[in-house]
């Protein structure tokens, strides 16, 4: 894959947006406020599923989230998932409810 490939945090939109080429691949939603994060949607558009753009998606989303000191709701089943299979996120992690 020789795609440049971008992920930026828009809080005009509140989601992270996932560019391939400058086109809109995917994206995960999320409800901020101070010192925690709630990511509630996440979506990779279907002619770019199966390349491992929605598992850079979540790294890259929970690491910001962590690098930015906030705690992590997890209620996206996509992101929740990750989290499940992925350690390192325990301490920054609140589940929810």
């Amino acid at each position: 894959m020789n795609d440049t490939i971008a992920i930026e945090r828009n809080e005009d939109t509140r989601r992270y947006e996932l560019t391939v080429d400058g086109e809109l691949a995917g994206y995960a939603e999320f409800r901020a406020e101070p010192g925690r994060i709630t990511f509630t949607h996440t979506i990779v558009r279907p002619e770019y599923e199966g390349q491992g753009l929605g598992t850079r998606l979540a790294r890259f989303v929970l690491d910001d989230a962590v690098a930015r000191g906030e705690r992590i709701v997890p209620k996206c089943p996509f992101i929740a998932a990750y989290l499940r299979e992925h350690g390192g996120y325990e301490a920054s992690v609140d589940w929810p409810a």
